[in-house]
């Protein structure tokens, strides 16, 4: 036989041992992870249930859940083991990070520029734009005006449709006037 016959061969052998070789590492990773579980430690199951170990057996785990919530679990049911900070992150919502204390964005645009927000503008004519609402006034008055538009608008759009509504009917006679 040829060297070049038997090389796809090789290939599909090598491929097929380096494939089991890492799923068993994974499921040694995997026993030692749940050999090593003590009382106390927060894991997540395969199912995706965060909850304490409470006592640790041969085969199965005790969880506590919640409070008077205990649950039996096979080992195998364990899907990882989280660190404290980890589980108190996700199960309790506590950071435990030393910058959560810290701000992520200041509150004003004041500390990007240097300069304070209670300092006036430069005297060299630029001049402040408000970039506020406009007064409750004009904005009263300016809805009152679009208001009134509107009811304008819909009255001759009424008068409109009534006016070719009754030029479509035809009218109506009591037919004896036009015999005579």
């Amino acid at each position: 036989m040829n060297a070049f016959t038997l090389l796809p061969f090789i290939v599909l052998i090598a491929a097929m041992f380096l494939m089991t070789r890492s799923a068993k590492k994974k499921q040694q990773q995997a026993a030692s992870m749940r050999n090593e579980l003590q009382p106390g430690s927060g894991v997540r199951t395969i199912g995706g249930m965060y909850a304490t170990v409470k006592e640790v057996n041969e085969d199965t785990v005790l969880l506590d859940a919640g409070p008077g919530v205990e649950l039996l679990f096979a080992k195998n049911a364990i899907g990882a083991v989280l660190t404290d900070d980890e589980y108190n992150r996700i199960v309790h919502g506590i950071e435990h990070d030393l910058k959560s204390d810290t701000d992520i964005a200041p509150d004003d645009a004041s500390s990007l520029t240097g300069t304070d927000a209670s300092e006036e503008p430069a005297a060299s004519g630029d001049k402040a734009v408000d970039l506020g609402k406009q007064d409750a006034a004009e904005d009263k008055a300016d809805a009152a005006a679009a208001a009134e538009a509107r009811t304008d608008a819909a009255a001759a759009a009424a008068e409109a449709k009534a006016k070719a509504k009754a030029d479509e009917e035809p009218k109506k006679t009591d037919g004896d006037a036009d015999a005579k």
